[in-house]
């Protein structure tokens, strides 16, 4: 890759990173269900007028939308709420990576080798450290919410590896139509009407800037400047790249928000960090011609918040 590419692929890695560190935030002045429906508002508008019409069917992207933003982003946002912080999540969410090669395994009939299976053995002793550290200084609650959303998450990368979505900026925008209603529906019934007419009747710059960040900067850029790099390189060589969220994520929640980082917490980090890295990087043992084409891709799909 070029300087200029690799400066990129890194760029991308630290907004996706700092962007946890923005949710807590942005949680500070909306409910989470409300704040993941503003974040799928302004990405998508005025973006949609602009990319094109969809490039692959309508199933998808509502599958997509469902899953990713709607189940993995309001469990995450809730997770966070209620606790779970912003550095830890974006370590935990890593693990999207193990339950998308064992969802590969079922659905897609995968077989997976030795070095990945040891990868998702040792991402998820990771898990069990952050388990461990988390109990011992908040409640579980979150934890277990973000290992949902990660869990979610898997499944929305089985789905748009079966999409295979040609351009994948025009793809996350219009996933990004199909979360709205759906969340502003869940939050007016969770959150209540009172709360989310409360957090708009109160909106600053502060607010402002958060919804601005996670929507333009962590989905349109974000998608738009990592699917520019899978055009041009392969995926084996960009993938690595994702392995820096959680460094930038773990760095500005300490630095912006004040999270300490505890001994378990880097020896969660590394094993996680190290388990993914063989998990994500490794090809799988395709059953067939037509998923071996899948597999090539499956890195491209490990980002960030």
């Amino acid at each position: 890759m070029r300087p200029a590419h690799v400066f990129l692929a890194v760029l991308v890695a630290a907004v996706w990173g700092v962007n946890f560190t923005v949710i807590e935030v942005g949680l500070d002045h909306f409910p989470p269900l409300l704040f993941s429906a503003l974040r799928f508002l302004v990405a998508a508008l005025p973006a949609v007028f602009l990319v094109g019409p969809p490039k692959v069917a309508w199933k998808w992207i509502v599958g997509v939308g469902l899953a990713l933003g709607v189940a993995k982003f309001g469990l995450l946002f809730i997770g966070m709420d209620v606790g779970m912080p912003g550095g830890l999540s974006s370590l935990v969410l890593q693990v999207q990576a193990v339950f998308t090669a064992l969802f590969a395994v079922v659905l897609l009939g995968e077989r997976p080798t030795r070095v990945r299976v040891a990868g998702m053995a040792v991402a998820l002793a990771g898990i069990g450290v952050a388990a461990v550290d988390e109990g011992a200084s908040g409640p579980l609650t979150g934890f277990a919410l973000v290992v949902a959303a990660a869990a979610c998450w898997g499944v929305s990368n089985i789905l748009t590896r079966k999409a295979s979505p040609p351009d994948s900026l025009n793809f996350m925008i219009w996933v990004s139509t199909v979360p709205v209603l759906p969340l502003l529906a869940l939050s007016l019934l969770l959150e209540g009407w009172s709360a989310d007419l409360a957090a708009l009747r109160s909106l600053d710059w502060s607010g402002a800037g958060t919804v601005l960040y996670v929507a333009w900067g962590a989905t349109v850029f974000g998608f738009g400047a990592w699917g520019w790099l899978l055009h041009r390189h392969p995926a084996s060589t960009v993938a690595p790249f994702s392995l820096l969220v959680p460094v930038f994520g773990m760095t500005s929640a300490a630095l912006f928000l004040g999270e300490s980082i505890t001994p378990l917490r880097w020896c969660a980090a590394a094993l996680l960090v190290g388990g993914v890295a063989l998990t994500s990087l490794t090809p799988g043992s395709p059953r067939g011609a037509g998923i071996s084409a899948s597999n090539h891709d499956e890195p491209a799909r490990t980002k960030g918040g």
